[in-house]
C-alpha cells in the first residue's frame, strides 16, 4: 500500500475512533463556507493562491514559516488535506513528498512548473520561477483560469483580483528594471544558486557558492573557484540567505576582504514577520542596489 494512502487511512481511522467531535471545529473538518479550498505547497504559491482567490477560497500552506520546503514531509493531517482539497497548487520537482501524495490523492492539482518552461540550473532545472515578477504574474493568470473552471460563478472575480497582482507585479518589475539599470557590477555573488531567474530578468550573473539545493556542501575547490570570482568582479558584498547559516559567506567575505549581506530567495517566510512577497522583493532590491553600486 502506497505510504500516502496508508496515512489518509490513518487519519480517517483517528476521526472515527473518536476524535469527530473535535474535528468539527478543527482546519481538517468539511467546508461549509461554500468556499473553495486550495492547498499550496510552499509560500509563493500561497501568495498568489490568496490574492487571486480572495474571500472565495481558504488557502492552507504546507511548509511552515522558517522550514526548509525541500525537505516538506507530509504528516497524516497534511496528506489529508491534500487528499481533500478541491486544488493542489504544487511546482513538481521541487516538493518530493508532496508529488507522491498529489500523484496518488489530490482530485485536482495546478502545476506550475507547467505554465512556462524552467531554466535550467547548475544540477538540474531550477525552480525559483517567482524571483521573477512577470512569471509569477504569469502562474497567477493561470491559476485564475483553474479557480474559474471549479467555480464558475466566480470566475470573474479570480481573473479580476489576477489583473490586480499582475498589476503589482509589474510595477515591481518596474522598479528592479530601473533600480538596476546603471549599476557598477553586475554580478552577484550568492550563497545557493536560487536566482538566476532574477539574474536573467535584470540581465545580472549570478555566481554561486552551492548548487539549488541550499543544503549542499561546497567542496574547498568550489570555494576558492568563488572567492577567485569574487575578486575579479571587484565583489563587495556576499549574500547569505536569512535562515541559513552565514558561515560559508563569511569566510568567503574574510578572504576577499568584501562584507556580507541578506537575499531573500522567498520560498518560506521568517518566523513572526509580516512581510509579503512584494515588501521582501523591495527589501531584495534595496540590498542589491547597495551591494552593486547602482546611482
Amino acid at each position: 500500500m502506497p505510504r500516502t494512502r496508508l496515512l489518509r487511512m490513518v487519519a480517517g481511522l483517528l476521526v472515527l475512533g473518536g476524535l469527530a467531535g473535535a474535528a468539527a471545529c478543527s482546519p481538517d473538518a468539511p467546508d461549509t463556507t461554500g468556499k473553495i479550498r486550495v492547498v499550496a505547497g510552499f509560500y509563493p504559491l500561497q501568495f498568489a493562491a490568496e490574492r487571486v482567490g480572495g474571500d472565495a477560497v481558504t488557502v492552507t500552506g504546507l511548509t511552515e514559516p522558517g522550514a526548509e520546503p525541500h525537505d516538506l514531509e507530509l504528516s497524516p493531517r497534511q496528506a489529508a488535506q491534500v487528499a481533500e482539497a478541491d486544488l493542489v497548487v504544487y511546482l513538481k520537482g521541487f516538493q518530493p513528498s508532496l508529488d507522491e501524495t498529489v500523484a496518488q490523492e489530490a482530485q485536482a492539482a495546478f502545476d506550475v512548473a507547467a505554465v512556462e518552461p524552467l531554466l535550467p540550473g547548475p544540477d538540474g532545472p531550477d525552480p525559483h520561477l517567482w524571483l521573477d515578477p512577470t512569471r509569477l504574474a504569469t502562474v497567477a493568470d493561470r491559476l485564475a483560469d483553474r479557480l474559474g473552471h471549479l467555480d464558475p460563478d466566480h470566475a470573474a472575480d479570480y481573473r479580476s483580483r489576477a489583473a490586480a497582482l499582475r498589476g503589482d507585479l509589474e510595477r515591481l518589475d518596474r522598479e528592479y528594471a530601473e533600480g538596476l539599470a546603471t549599476c557598477q557590477r553586475r554580478e552577484i555573488v550568492v550563497s545557493h544558486a536560487a536566482f538566476g531567474y532574477l539574474a536573467q530578468r535584470y540581465h545580472l550573473t549570478q555566481v554561486a557558492v552551492s548548487g539549488l539545493t541550499p543544503e549542499s556542501e561546497p567542496s574547498p575547490r568550489r570555494l576558492a573557484d568563488v572567492a577567485d570570482a569574487a575578486r575579479a568582479h571587484g565583489a563587495t558584498t556576499i549574500f547569505f540567505e536569512a535562515l541559513t547559516s552565514p558561515a560559508v559567506a563569511e569566510a568567503i567575505a574574510r578572504e576577499v576582504g568584501a562584507r556580507t549581506g541578506v537575499l531573500d530567495p522567498i520560498e518560506v517566510r521568517t518566523p513572526g514577520s509580516t512581510a509579503d512577497y512584494l515588501s521582501v522583493m523591495r527589501t531584495n532590491l534595496a540590498a542589491l542596489t547597495s551591494a552593486l553600486d547602482c546611482s
